[in-house]
């Protein structure tokens, strides 16, 4: 089985032709998402981590 690198490189550059590329717009309100997503979470476990450590600390007696 031969290699072509032509080859390779023509069948590369029509499957990108063939790819859907997102606008600017779609690219800046999926990254905006991206970052909601990211703050709703990291308050999320904070808040979840918060909860375990009081439950902890009161189930085991230790004072703070």
């Amino acid at each position: 089985m031969a290699f072509s690198p032509f080859k390779f490189l023509q069948e590369v550059r029509s499957e990108t032709a063939k790819v859907t590329w997102p606008t600017r717009r779609e690219t800046m309100i999926t990254t905006i998402m991206v970052f909601i997503m990211v703050a709703v979470s990291s308050v999320f476990f904070f808040v979840a981590d918060q909860i375990i450590r009081v439950l902890i600390t009161f189930i085991l007696g230790i004072q703070a």
